[in-house]
């Protein structure tokens, strides 16, 4: 038996695809979808989020978006979940000179690396976003980005996971269980149904509870805490993802079918703090504003803030780890590699396994 620990897009994912395979799957998480990935908004853009630094995670983020397709129709039809996914692509603009700079060099390494991307004028990224502010100097357009609703893609897996009668077990594992170097199962915090500690012995044990990770297996994986709202109207105001840099800080927004606009998201070192705050709240009313000043008139929906698992790299930990299976550390990518996450843990794409391997932090 398979045990995945840890309930989130990543590890229903994984559980979801070994269970097709006709692996005997069990999930153990206290509180299924409710952390980074109710949180997440959901942007699958491995182009537009590009750094100078982490090429490994844009080739993860690349061939994870290129099975997303598959994955979001096979869901579906298991399911009978509409995930909203939609690739309409993302508009990263530029307001003042030295970001116009900014983006004009981003846009020489784009190249460089040979992804599709489209540099477009204040006035070309106006026709494709009437609502974008006139400061609008310029933009690129990376028309293959992607996104999807988290919470719709977590229900779907779930309600999938229940078709093949996965158990979802809700209790929280406190202890990994060790049988000389292999861990043969976890140990699961007193629940309601009775006084005693429950063990849960399993073939092999697949860590993937994000920012609890490390307290259990001793994982290089921090919080990063991200503050994140979603407005709502009755009329879209965007067409597209739409991304900045506002104040120094970056700001994206993200429409969904249904007129909700997710707006974040901020990145604080705080530890496991999540929460919500009137300075948070400022800071992304103030710069979506400053993209799309129509923002300020729609209603104000709802505000969490979710905890991203992180490494010193910012490369998940996929694969084998001191007798167990990680797969964690996704930090803001968890809904886009979920796809890769669970085909590497299913044993498919070696050639980029050693990416993400943990044995870089043994």
């Amino acid at each position: 038996m398979d045990l995945v620990v840890g309930g989130g897009v990543v590890g229903l994912s994984i559980a979801w695809r070994l269970a097709r395979a006709g692996r005997t799957v069990t999930v153990v998480d206290p509180a299924p979808a409710s952390g980074a990935s109710h949180a997440a908004a959901g942007m699958l853009a491995p182009v537009s989020e590009v750094t100078y630094t982490e090429e490994p995670l844009l080739r993860l983020g690349l061939a994870s978006l290129r099975r997303w397709p598959s994955f979001a129709a096979e869901l579906l039809a298991e399911s009978g979940v509409e995930l909203d996914y939609r690739v309409d692509g993302t508009l990263d603009v530029a307001f003042g000179t030295d970001d116009l700079a900014a983006l004009d060099e981003l846009a020489a390494f784009m190249d460089k690396l040979g992804l599709p991307v489209e540099r477009l004028t204040g006035r070309e990224c106006r026709r494709l976003e009437p609502m974008l502010a006139p400061s609008v100097r310029g933009g690129l357009l990376a028309p293959q980005d992607a996104w999807v609703d988290p919470r719709r893609v977590t229900t779907a897996l779930l309600a999938a996971l229940s078709k093949l009668r996965v158990p979802v077990i809700r209790a929280r594992a406190t202890e990994l269980l060790r049988e000389g170097e292999a861990v043969k199962g976890v140990r699961l915090a007193p629940r309601e149904a009775g006084p005693y500690q429950e063990v849960l012995e399993a073939d092999r044990v697949i860590l993937a509870a994000g920012v609890w990770s490390g307290e259990l297996a001793g994982v290089p994986v921090r919080p990063v805490k991200g503050q994140i709202m979603r407005l709502h109207s009755p009329t879209p105001l965007l067409t597209r993802c739409v991304r900045g840099t506002v104040h120094g800080a970056s700001v994206y927004l993200v429409p969904r079918g249904d007129g909700e606009l997710v707006v974040g998201a901020t990145q604080e070192e705080l530890g496991f703090d999540t929460r919500v705050t009137a300075g948070g709240v400022y800071e992304l009313l103030r710069d979506a504003r400053e993209l799309v000043p129509g923002v300020t008139e729609l209603e104000l929906a709802d505000v969490v803030a979710g905890l991203r698992p992180s490494t010193p790299d910012n490369v998940p930990l996929i694969g084998p780890w001191q007798g167990l299976t990680l797969a964690t550390g996704h930090h803001r990518g968890g809904v886009l590699l979920a796809p890769l996450t669970a085909a590497l843990v299913a044993g498919e794409e070696g050639e980029l396994a050693e990416l993400c391997s943990p044995g870089r932090y043994a």
